[in-house]
């Protein structure tokens, strides 16, 4: 098929992309995808999901895509890890509505590459040390591709037997690399679920643990209950008692703090959003032994397992604690089905009703790297993290703050004379001159009043050079900095 008034004006040749609004094939058999005629013929309603459509556009997309991640190699001086762009840019460089006719896929690409592209911060591009990765793979994007694809709705088992099925496969599988306790598998009581994100995973947790006890002392008292957690839980539980250091990628002793817990009846949830990954390699799984006594246990897939965003894999000690809290039967949603009490619906394991087919890409990342391809990834990543970390050690004018587990390493200048405050101020200088680059992304966090800067090892193509670049450009700003002060 050839996109335009019949003409071949695009990429290619009778497959091309044109600057015209019609669809046609090129001798004037075709339809228009919008209003108008393709050379006097008669004009055709729209179809959305044409195969061939998908199968010409499908390849144009995968190499427009492919490109971007070969250029962020190979040109990454074109490509500003954080974006440069002020608040507002876009508004100036779109139209005011939307277009009444078709637009070609190419003029859609060239904006894309003009005026999206811009104001990306680039998360996959080697020199991205920010917060924690948003870790990407050719297995992942495949599984998003074909998720996308087959477009399903799975939040009963009826609505798409499979999306419920391999769900929970597929996190016994990954359950098992983490050596979980046997009760958070499917086979008991407990099992596994996909939630987009740990913030919904807390939430969720939290809900279940709040109704458990409620069961028990009445909903009078609901002003009574108390949540605890650390200075260094994630954001979200602010929002929404967990155990898990963001900040820092620190490990909670879970052993005591799993004993404290069960010793009072209070649902213990460990946040391992990032660094539980890394516990697929054994020797990190010792950073979440205790766990045996958590009810519920997450880690984020999409940030250190290369899912692609979102999948956040959360297991529960106790399934029907979860779904008493979140379950409903609107009469619509009922259905018959033999062995009924084997069957999952995961539209109870959730807020949301809706639910994309996540587990299709984890198990696509499994099935085609493999856990030992999986583990030694990780491991390079910690590795690299250790090559920055002896690169500050042996720098006299900045210090490690905090002990590095994974792959994230804190650090700052050192203070000078014991001055704290000025010490802040200079760490914040140093982090805007080097993020202003473009050349490096990193953040910070702050520990004990201290303004600590953030070194995060994982994006899927950081290699060493990559690391030996960072530490220069921070060597020569901090210098200039020290000059200063």
């Amino acid at each position: 098929m050839e996109y335009g008034n019949g003409t071949e004006n695009g990429i290619g040749k009778s497959n091309g992309i044109s600057n015209g609004h019609g669809i046609g094939d090129g001798h004037g058999n075709g339809y228009v995808n919008g209003n108008g005629k393709v050379n006097g013929e008669k004009v055709k309603k729209m179809k959305p999901m044409d195969s061939e459509v998908l199968r010409e556009q499908g390849h144009i997309m995968v190499d427009f895509i492919a490109d971007y991640y070969k250029n962020l190699e190979d040109s990454p001086q074109d490509f500003p890890v954080l974006s440069q762009v002020q608040p507002g840019y876009l508004r100036d460089m779109l139209p005011d509505s939307a277009p009444d006719h078709p637009e070609p896929l190419k003029e859609l690409l060239d904006d894309v590459s003009k005026k999206i592209i811009p104001g990306l911060t680039h998360w996959q591009i080697p020199s991205y040390f920010a917060y924690y990765a948003s870790s990407t793979s050719v297995a992942g994007f495949l599984g998003e591709m074909l998720s996308a694809g087959l477009s399903v709705v799975g939040f009963t088992w009826l609505t798409s037997p499979v999306a419920t099925e391999l769900e929970v496969i597929v996190l016994d599988w990954l359950a098992k690399l983490l050596q979980l306790p046997d009760h958070f598998l499917s086979i008991g009581n407990g099992g596994g679920v996909i939630q987009g994100t740990g913030c919904e995973a807390v939430l969720v947790v939290v809900l279940a643990a709040r109704d458990r006890i409620m069961k028990k002392v009445g909903k009078t008292s609901l002003s009574q209950l108390v949540v605890y957690a650390s200075d260094q839980t994630h954001s979200s539980f602010r929002k929404a008692c967990l155990v898990g250091t963001t900040s820092s990628a620190a490990v909670d002793p879970l052993v005591p703090l799993g004993k404290i817990a069960k010793s009072y009846g209070i649902w213990m949830h460990v946040d391992a959003a990032y660094a539980g990954n890394a516990c697929i390699c054994p020797e990190f799984r010792k950073h979440i032994d205790g766990v045996e006594n958590a009810d519920s246990f997450n880690i984020n897939a999409h940030k250190w397992l290369f899912a692609n965003q979102t999948c956040s894999p959360l297991w529960v000690k106790d399934r029907y604690s979860l779904i008493n809290a979140l379950k409903t039967n609107p009469e619509y949603l009922e259905y018959k089905v033999s062995k009924r009490d084997e069957v999952v619906n995961y539209k109870d394991w959730q807020i949301s009703l809706s639910r994309r087919f996540r587990s299709l890409k984890l198990w696509m990342v499994l099935r085609l790297y493999g856990a030992k391809n999986l583990r030694n990834f990780i491991r390079d990543h910690v590795n690299l993290a250790k090559h920055f970390e002896d690169y500050v050690a042996q720098d006299a004018h900045f210090e490690v703050v905090t002990t590095r587990y994974f792959s994230l390493v804190c650090f700052r200048l050192a203070p000078v004379d014991g001055d704290e405050d000025k010490c802040n101020e200079r760490n914040r200088e140093l982090l805007a001159t080097v993020n202003s680059t473009g050349k490096i992304f990193i953040s910070h966090t702050v520990l004990s009043g201290k303004f600590i800067l953030r070194f995060a090892v994982g994006a899927p193509l950081t290699e060493e050079k990559h690391v030996n670049e960072a530490w220069r450009i921070i060597q020569k700003h901090a210098s200039i900095h020290n000059k200063k002060y």
